[in-house]
Protein backbone atom coordinates (compact mmCIF):
# COMPACT_ATOMS: atom_id res chain seq x y z
CA UNK A 1 0.00 0.00 0.00
CA UNK A 2 1.36 3.60 -0.77
CA UNK A 3 0.22 4.73 3.05
CA UNK A 4 0.73 2.72 5.71
CA UNK A 5 -2.65 3.28 8.51
CA UNK A 6 -0.71 5.73 10.59
CA UNK A 7 0.56 7.59 7.86
CA UNK A 8 -3.05 7.38 7.05
CA UNK A 9 -4.01 8.80 10.12
CA UNK A 10 -1.36 11.54 10.76
CA UNK A 11 -2.80 13.28 7.19
CA UNK A 12 -6.25 13.07 8.14
CA UNK A 13 -5.39 15.11 10.87
CA UNK A 14 -3.17 17.69 9.55
CA UNK A 15 -5.99 17.95 7.31
CA UNK A 16 -8.58 18.67 9.93
CA UNK A 17 -6.46 21.35 11.13
CA UNK A 18 -7.18 25.00 10.22
CA UNK A 19 -4.88 28.33 10.88
CA UNK A 20 -5.98 31.81 9.97
CA UNK A 21 -3.69 33.80 7.84
CA UNK A 22 -3.69 36.79 5.90
CA UNK A 23 -1.76 35.66 3.02
CA UNK A 24 -3.49 34.33 -0.39
CA UNK A 25 -5.47 30.88 -0.46
CA UNK A 26 -5.89 28.92 -3.26
CA UNK A 27 -9.42 26.84 -2.48
CA UNK A 28 -8.76 24.17 -5.30
CA UNK A 29 -5.62 23.41 -3.61
CA UNK A 30 -6.68 23.82 -0.19
CA UNK A 31 -8.93 20.84 -1.06
CA UNK A 32 -6.40 18.32 -1.79
CA UNK A 33 -3.60 19.77 0.59
CA UNK A 34 -1.53 16.80 2.07
CA UNK A 35 -3.78 14.24 0.27
CA UNK A 36 -1.76 11.68 -1.43
CA UNK A 37 -2.60 10.94 -5.17
CA UNK A 38 -1.20 7.48 -5.82
CA UNK A 39 0.84 6.86 -8.98
CA UNK A 40 2.13 3.40 -9.95
CA UNK A 41 2.03 0.38 -7.74
CA UNK A 42 3.07 1.98 -4.67
CA UNK A 43 3.92 5.75 -5.10
CA UNK A 44 2.07 9.03 -4.57
CA UNK A 45 2.21 12.62 -5.16
CA UNK A 46 0.83 15.13 -1.91
CA UNK A 47 1.77 19.16 -1.88
CA UNK A 48 2.04 19.97 1.79
CA UNK A 49 3.10 23.58 1.36
CA UNK A 50 2.75 26.53 -1.43
CA UNK A 51 2.65 30.31 -1.36
CA UNK A 52 1.30 32.76 -4.21
CA UNK A 53 -1.06 32.30 -6.54
CA UNK A 54 -1.85 33.72 -9.92
CA UNK A 55 -2.08 37.12 -8.72
CA UNK A 56 1.28 36.87 -7.22
CA UNK A 57 2.52 36.46 -10.52
CA UNK A 58 0.84 39.45 -11.63
CA UNK A 59 1.97 41.24 -8.59
CA UNK A 60 5.40 40.27 -9.84
CA UNK A 61 5.16 41.42 -13.82
CA UNK A 62 3.41 44.80 -12.53
CA UNK A 63 5.49 45.52 -8.94
CA UNK A 64 1.92 46.70 -7.79
CA UNK A 65 1.22 46.58 -4.33
CA UNK A 66 -1.54 44.46 -4.54
CA UNK A 67 -4.74 42.95 -6.81
CA UNK A 68 -6.02 46.09 -7.29
CA UNK A 69 -9.11 46.85 -9.41
CA UNK A 70 -8.07 44.66 -12.78
CA UNK A 71 -10.40 42.55 -14.23
CA UNK A 72 -9.49 38.81 -14.36
CA UNK A 73 -9.43 38.79 -17.86
CA UNK A 74 -6.63 41.60 -17.78
CA UNK A 75 -4.14 39.37 -15.57
CA UNK A 76 -5.08 36.29 -18.30
CA UNK A 77 -3.93 38.77 -21.40
CA UNK A 78 -0.43 39.44 -18.99
CA UNK A 79 0.37 36.00 -17.90
CA UNK A 80 -0.56 34.97 -21.33
CA UNK A 81 2.17 37.67 -22.43
CA UNK A 82 4.45 36.80 -19.93
CA UNK A 83 4.10 32.87 -21.11
CA UNK A 84 4.65 33.74 -25.09
CA UNK A 85 7.59 35.68 -24.47
CA UNK A 86 9.17 33.33 -21.67
CA UNK A 87 9.33 36.02 -18.91
CA UNK A 88 10.40 33.85 -16.11
CA UNK A 89 11.01 36.24 -13.03
CA UNK A 90 7.08 36.78 -12.44
CA UNK A 91 6.49 33.28 -12.21
CA UNK A 92 9.24 32.75 -9.72
CA UNK A 93 7.44 34.44 -6.60
CA UNK A 94 5.71 31.54 -6.42
CA UNK A 95 6.51 28.40 -4.47
CA UNK A 96 5.21 24.68 -3.81
CA UNK A 97 6.64 21.85 -1.92
CA UNK A 98 5.70 18.18 -2.54
CA UNK A 99 6.16 14.91 -0.78
CA UNK A 100 6.81 12.39 -3.55
CA UNK A 101 7.25 8.90 -3.18
CA UNK A 102 8.96 7.34 -6.28
CA UNK A 103 11.26 4.49 -7.72
CA UNK A 104 15.28 4.56 -7.10
CA UNK A 105 15.82 4.96 -10.63
CA UNK A 106 12.95 7.66 -11.15
CA UNK A 107 14.48 9.60 -8.68
CA UNK A 108 18.14 9.56 -10.63
CA UNK A 109 16.38 10.82 -13.35
CA UNK A 110 14.25 13.09 -11.90
CA UNK A 111 17.55 14.79 -9.89
CA UNK A 112 18.78 15.96 -12.83
CA UNK A 113 16.49 18.83 -12.68
CA UNK A 114 18.85 20.54 -10.59
CA UNK A 115 16.99 23.78 -9.59
CA UNK A 116 15.00 22.80 -6.53
CA UNK A 117 15.52 21.90 -2.85
CA UNK A 118 15.51 18.13 -2.27
CA UNK A 119 15.73 16.43 1.41
CA UNK A 120 15.97 12.68 0.40
CA UNK A 121 14.59 9.62 2.89
CA UNK A 122 18.06 8.64 4.34
CA UNK A 123 19.12 4.71 4.02
CA UNK A 124 21.69 5.52 6.59
CA UNK A 125 19.78 6.36 8.89
CA UNK A 126 16.19 3.97 8.46
CA UNK A 127 15.65 1.01 6.42
CA UNK A 128 13.98 0.84 3.09
CA UNK A 129 10.46 -0.87 3.02
CA UNK A 130 10.06 -3.91 1.02
CA UNK A 131 8.15 -1.91 -1.80
CA UNK A 132 9.74 -1.93 -5.12
CA UNK A 133 8.08 -1.14 -8.31
CA UNK A 134 6.87 -3.56 -11.09
CA UNK A 135 5.91 -1.86 -14.71
CA UNK A 136 2.76 -3.50 -15.90
CA UNK A 137 2.72 -5.60 -18.68
CA UNK A 138 1.51 -3.19 -21.24
CA UNK A 139 4.44 -1.06 -20.38
CA UNK A 140 7.38 -3.64 -21.26
CA UNK A 141 8.48 -2.26 -23.93
CA UNK A 142 11.45 -3.80 -26.31
CA UNK A 143 14.04 -1.01 -27.12
CA UNK A 144 13.48 1.27 -29.39
CA UNK A 145 15.27 1.46 -32.69
CA UNK A 146 14.68 5.20 -33.54
CA UNK A 147 14.80 6.35 -30.19
CA UNK A 148 18.58 5.50 -28.17
CA UNK A 149 17.14 6.42 -24.82
CA UNK A 150 13.44 5.44 -25.23
CA UNK A 151 11.30 1.95 -25.18
CA UNK A 152 9.54 0.58 -28.04
CA UNK A 153 6.41 -1.49 -28.57
CA UNK A 154 5.45 -4.05 -25.69
CA UNK A 155 6.90 -6.94 -24.84
CA UNK A 156 4.24 -10.45 -25.57
CA UNK A 157 2.96 -13.91 -24.22
CA UNK A 158 6.25 -16.00 -22.62
CA UNK A 159 9.04 -13.10 -22.93
CA UNK A 160 7.29 -10.82 -20.80
CA UNK A 161 6.12 -13.25 -18.39
CA UNK A 162 9.89 -14.06 -18.07
CA UNK A 163 10.82 -10.42 -17.78
CA UNK A 164 8.45 -9.72 -15.06
CA UNK A 165 9.34 -12.96 -12.83
CA UNK A 166 13.59 -11.94 -13.13
CA UNK A 167 12.32 -8.26 -12.34
CA UNK A 168 10.53 -9.86 -9.03
CA UNK A 169 12.82 -12.18 -7.98
CA UNK A 170 15.69 -10.04 -8.40
CA UNK A 171 14.16 -7.71 -6.34
CA UNK A 172 12.67 -10.19 -3.88
CA UNK A 173 16.21 -11.75 -3.03
CA UNK A 174 18.03 -8.48 -2.95
CA UNK A 175 15.87 -7.65 -0.62
CA UNK A 176 15.83 -10.59 2.02
CA UNK A 177 19.90 -10.30 1.64
CA UNK A 178 19.50 -6.75 2.42
CA UNK A 179 17.75 -8.09 6.06
CA UNK A 180 19.84 -10.35 6.19
CA UNK A 181 23.05 -8.23 6.28
CA UNK A 182 21.25 -5.81 8.62
CA UNK A 183 20.52 -8.67 10.93
CA UNK A 184 17.86 -5.76 12.51
CA UNK A 185 13.83 -6.90 13.94
CA UNK A 186 11.76 -4.49 13.96
CA UNK A 187 12.59 -3.85 17.45
CA UNK A 188 15.58 -2.80 16.43
CA UNK A 189 16.99 -5.96 18.22
CA UNK A 190 19.70 -8.40 16.13
CA UNK A 191 17.76 -11.31 14.68
CA UNK A 192 20.21 -13.12 15.04
CA UNK A 193 22.18 -12.22 18.55
CA UNK A 194 24.87 -14.56 17.19
CA UNK A 195 26.39 -11.75 15.36
CA UNK A 196 26.50 -8.49 14.21
CA UNK A 197 24.19 -6.83 11.52
CA UNK A 198 26.48 -4.59 8.35
CA UNK A 199 25.89 -0.79 8.96
CA UNK A 200 22.80 0.16 6.90
CA UNK A 201 25.00 2.50 4.90
CA UNK A 202 26.43 -0.54 2.96
CA UNK A 203 23.50 -2.84 3.53
CA UNK A 204 21.64 -0.58 0.75
CA UNK A 205 24.09 -0.68 -1.66
CA UNK A 206 22.82 -4.16 -3.02
CA UNK A 207 19.60 -3.23 -3.75
CA UNK A 208 17.48 -3.00 -6.70
CA UNK A 209 16.66 0.38 -8.68
CA UNK A 210 12.91 -0.15 -8.57
CA UNK A 211 12.91 0.00 -4.45
CA UNK A 212 10.93 3.10 -3.43
CA UNK A 213 12.24 5.82 -1.71
CA UNK A 214 10.70 9.13 -0.87
CA UNK A 215 11.50 13.06 -0.76
CA UNK A 216 10.41 16.81 -0.18
CA UNK A 217 10.31 18.51 -3.56
CA UNK A 218 10.23 22.65 -3.47
CA UNK A 219 10.47 24.47 -5.88
CA UNK A 220 9.03 27.98 -7.48
CA UNK A 221 6.66 27.78 -10.33
CA UNK A 222 8.80 28.88 -13.30
CA UNK A 223 10.65 25.67 -12.27
CA UNK A 224 7.95 24.00 -11.73
CA UNK A 225 6.74 24.29 -15.32
CA UNK A 226 10.18 23.94 -16.89
CA UNK A 227 10.21 20.17 -14.93
CA UNK A 228 6.52 19.80 -16.49
CA UNK A 229 7.48 20.76 -19.72
CA UNK A 230 9.90 17.73 -19.99
CA UNK A 231 8.31 15.32 -17.79
CA UNK A 232 4.75 15.77 -18.52
CA UNK A 233 5.48 15.79 -22.24
CA UNK A 234 4.62 12.25 -24.62
CA UNK A 235 8.08 11.71 -25.43
CA UNK A 236 9.42 11.50 -21.63
CA UNK A 237 9.77 8.35 -19.94
CA UNK A 238 6.12 6.71 -18.70
CA UNK A 239 7.50 6.39 -15.24
CA UNK A 240 8.33 9.59 -14.51
CA UNK A 241 5.62 11.15 -17.16
CA UNK A 242 3.19 9.78 -14.46
CA UNK A 243 4.34 11.71 -11.39
CA UNK A 244 4.17 14.87 -13.76
CA UNK A 245 0.61 14.27 -14.86
CA UNK A 246 -0.27 14.51 -11.51
CA UNK A 247 1.63 17.53 -10.63
CA UNK A 248 -0.32 19.06 -13.51
CA UNK A 249 -3.29 18.63 -11.71
CA UNK A 250 -2.07 20.40 -8.90
CA UNK A 251 -0.78 23.19 -10.85
CA UNK A 252 -4.14 23.56 -12.67
CA UNK A 253 -5.67 24.23 -9.25
CA UNK A 254 -2.70 25.95 -7.93
CA UNK A 255 -2.30 28.90 -10.63
CA UNK A 256 -5.49 28.31 -13.08
CA UNK A 257 -4.75 30.90 -15.10
CA UNK A 258 -0.72 30.47 -15.58
CA UNK A 259 -2.06 26.66 -16.04
CA UNK A 260 -4.25 27.40 -19.34
CA UNK A 261 -1.16 29.91 -20.47
CA UNK A 262 1.22 27.25 -19.66
CA UNK A 263 -1.04 24.31 -21.90
CA UNK A 264 -1.55 26.97 -25.09
CA UNK A 265 1.77 28.25 -25.32
CA UNK A 266 4.51 25.53 -23.89
CA UNK A 267 2.54 22.12 -23.87
CA UNK A 268 0.35 22.90 -26.91
CA UNK A 269 2.73 24.88 -28.73
CA UNK A 270 5.68 24.49 -31.59
CA UNK A 271 9.25 26.64 -30.70
CA UNK A 272 10.46 27.19 -34.08
CA UNK A 273 14.54 27.73 -35.41
CA UNK A 274 14.76 30.40 -37.80
CA UNK A 275 14.94 28.01 -40.62
CA UNK A 276 12.03 25.81 -39.76
CA UNK A 277 10.19 29.41 -39.43
CA UNK A 278 11.07 30.19 -42.82
CA UNK A 279 9.84 26.47 -44.22
CA UNK A 280 6.96 27.66 -42.99
CA UNK A 281 6.85 31.12 -44.65
CA UNK A 282 7.43 28.91 -47.96
CA UNK A 283 4.51 26.72 -47.28
CA UNK A 284 2.47 29.17 -46.94
CA UNK A 285 3.46 30.80 -49.73
CA UNK A 286 2.66 27.10 -51.85
CA UNK A 287 5.82 26.39 -52.17
CA UNK A 288 6.58 22.73 -52.33
CA UNK A 289 9.62 22.12 -49.82
CA UNK A 290 11.32 19.26 -48.93
CA UNK A 291 13.58 18.11 -46.22
CA UNK A 292 17.14 17.96 -48.15
CA UNK A 293 16.39 21.55 -49.61
CA UNK A 294 15.10 22.84 -46.18
CA UNK A 295 18.27 23.42 -44.25
CA UNK A 296 17.11 21.06 -40.97
CA UNK A 297 18.01 18.50 -40.00
CA UNK A 298 16.11 14.61 -40.77
CA UNK A 299 14.82 14.87 -37.37
CA UNK A 300 13.73 18.55 -36.79
CA UNK A 301 11.79 17.95 -40.08
CA UNK A 302 9.85 15.10 -38.70
CA UNK A 303 8.85 16.71 -35.52
CA UNK A 304 7.98 20.00 -37.05
CA UNK A 305 6.07 17.90 -39.58
CA UNK A 306 4.48 15.80 -37.06
CA UNK A 307 3.32 19.33 -35.28
CA UNK A 308 2.26 20.72 -38.46
CA UNK A 309 0.01 17.91 -39.46
CA UNK A 310 1.22 17.12 -42.50
CA UNK A 311 3.36 14.08 -43.52
CA UNK A 312 6.15 15.97 -45.90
Amino acid sequence: MPLSPDQKAEIAAAREQSTPTRRPTVAALEDILYEALPVLDHGFVRVVDYMGDDAAVVQAARVSYGKGTRRISEDAGLINYLMRHRHTTPFEMCEIKYHVKLPIFVARQWIRHRTANVNEYSARYSILDNEFYLPAPEHLGVQSTANRQGRGEALTGAEARRVMELLKEDAERTYAHYEDMLNEGEDGKPRDPGRQGLARELARMNLTLNFYTQWYWKTDLHNLLHFLSLRADPHAQYEIRVYAEAMLDTLRRWVPITYDAFCQYRMGGLHLSAKGLDVVKRLLAGEHVEQKASGLSPREWREMMAALGRTS
